[in-house]
């Protein structure tokens, strides 16, 4: 009780109640199909708009399979299949006729680790929007230097533009791909454990980054460190494995619910240390 107690503590007073807000996302009964082997079993979620989500629960639960659906990464896996319902406000993201490539520009996609393309910061940010055809040079200045002001990094490299991103610090490489997802203005943005390869100062940077990103995006973030959880999200999910190996969510609330008064006793036991 002494640990779950010292992760309340990490949770600032303006997340300990989420206001009112309408969903933005919608998982019903979502499952994940790797041929025959079913990764995660009918997952219902709903994603608050301009909210944080973080999805937490031990390794190999799904965590990261369940993010991939959200903008039909799982697409470009053969064999790969989604059952069950997903909905960005209201409209459904899987089924015939759906445009793809118009999900993935909704819905972003920041990853583990960093990985900015062997190109200039600039080519960075301005890769999306081309593909998208903006071409005109004064109109990629400014999305540029918006998204860059975005994820607090326009002070950093404003003088360095045209230098190779592969020569900044991890925790700047990190911020400049949240940067180039926001270039395509999205309107909901995933992070898969972006902070798991960054030291303490530069994991600082990114939280009270997403802390300014959920103004304007609705952010789902799947973390294995539970004070970062505590500190950044609004509400958490809990995942866990299921005795046939597909994961399952167990319990989905408040932030501070699920820190200090979970209803399934496994996510007690997680969140406080006594196993995972």
């Amino acid at each position: 009780m002494m640990q779950m107690q010292a992760k309340l503590d990490t949770i600032p007073a303006a997340l300990s109640v989420a206001p009112a807000s309408i969903v933005k996302m919608q998982a019903e009964k979502l499952s994940v199909y790797y041929g025959a082997f079913r990764a995660i079993a009918e997952v219902t979620l709903p994603i608050h708009d301009r909210h944080i989500t973080a999805i937490i629960g031990p390794s190999g639960c799904g965590k990261s399979t369940l993010l991939r659906a959200f903008n039909r990464m799982h697409d470009l896996i053969p064999n790969a299949r989604v059952e069950g319902k997903l909905t960005l406000d209201g409209e459904p993201l899987y089924g015939p006729g759906i445009d793809v490539v118009d999900v993935r520009r909704r819905i972003g996609m920041v990853f583990q680790r960093p990985n900015p393309f062997p190109k200039s910061i600039y080519d960075n940010l301005a890769y999306g929007p081309r593909l998208y055809g903006v071409n005109k040079k004064a109109t990629l200045d400014d999305l540029v230097e918006k998204s860059l002001r975005g994820a607090a990094l326009w002070d950093e490299v404003r003088d360095k533009l045209h230098q190779s991103a592969l020569a900044l610090s991890g925790g700047q490489q990190q911020r400049l791909c949240i940067a180039r997802a926001l270039t395509v203005e999205p309107e909901v943005v995933l992070m898969d454990e972006p902070c798991s390869a960054l030291d303490p100062v530069a994991t600082i940077k990114i939280e009270d980054l997403m802390r300014e990103l959920r103004n304007n995006y609705t952010i789902v973030i799947v973390t294995h460190n539970m004070q970062q959880a505590a500190r950044v999200s609004d509400y958490t999910a809990m995942m866990m494995m299921r005795p046939d190996r597909a994961g399952e969510m167990i319990e989905f609330d408040l932030t501070r619910t699920i820190f200090t008064n979970p209803q399934d006793k496994r996510t007690e036991d997680y969140v406080t240390g006594r196993f995972g």
